[in-house]
């Protein structure tokens, strides 16, 4: 069942059992979560979204926070999976509307820059690639984003490169400007606020994100959890779906920390 909500985000509903909101990663859209979704489908409700800027929501312009605002409306009440941008726009709604999220899953998940001049930094890059998106076209965009080392790991197959293509050079722009990790606010300050079960996921091939999940771990508190996918890079659950699954679903199934004070 999909669902578009006028100004909202558009988002595709599957499956029954305990609900289960997926946001995917820059330039992706619901449909990137391909053989992960149709798996978990099988025994929980999915709210696939398309994120701000992409997909159908290609026309919803948000930073972090109204982004959460937004994909916390059209999810309701669950278990939140989000991947790299759609990661920390999962964290940032989890630190907003706690009452929405049981539990949290993020994979190749950084809360933000710390350091102001560095944030800056980042946020001058974000714009010039963002610029650089309208010189290229979108074909030559996404061939050069996923040539980066960060998605070593992802076959031709496994980038999605045709879905990709569904979204629109505008969309993408906005995101970037808006929603990139040079606009996000940091959030290391408040990782302590996480009281539901968190599970972090990371690739082992993904050094820099697994040395940011091992500091995030510690802040978060004993409800956290870091766990790492063999044979994968960034996109961990793309990468090795079936090793990313088996983690993924043994964590579900057990008995999680809800922090109380």
């Amino acid at each position: 069942m999909a669902t578009d909500s006028g100004p909202g985000l558009y988002a595709v509903t599957r499956g029954s059992g305990p609900r289960i909101v997926l946001v995917h990663g820059f330039t992706q859209n619901h449909r990137c979560w391909g053989p992960v979704a149709d798996d978990l489908a099988r025994d929980h409700e999915m709210v696939l979204v398309d994120a701000p800027g992409h997909g159908r929501s290609a026309g919803v312009e948000a930073d972090l926070r109204t982004g959460a605002d937004l994909i916390a409306e059209v999810g309701g009440q669950g278990t939140y999976l989000g991947y790299s941008m759609g990661a920390r726009f999962c964290l940032q709604l989890a630190l907003d509307h706690p009452d929405l999220v049981t539990r949290l899953v993020v994979v190749g998940a950084s809360p933000g820059i710390a350091d102001e001049d560095s944030r800056s930094q980042r946020r001058e890059r974000d714009g010039a690639l963002a610029d650089r998106m309208a010189e290229l076209g979108l074909p030559a965009f996404i061939d050069e984003w996923l040539a980066q080392p960060l998605f070593a790991g992802l076959d031709a197959a496994r980038g999605l490169v045709r879905d990709r293509l569904d979204n629109t050079v505008e969309g993408l722009q906005s995101s970037l400007r808006l929603a990139g990790t040079g606009s996000q606010p940091s959030l290391w300050p408040r990782l302590e606020e996480l009281a539901m079960p968190v599970l972090v996921v990371t690739g082992a091939s993904d050094h820099k994100f697994c040395a940011i999940a091992d500091e995030m771990v510690p802040a978060i508190g004993p409800n956290a959890r870091h766990l790492v996918v063999p044979t994968a890079g960034h996109a961990a659950h793309l990468e090795n779906r079936d090793a990313f699954l088996s983690l993924l679903r043994a964590w579900l199934r057990k008995p999680q920390v809800q922090r109380t004070s």
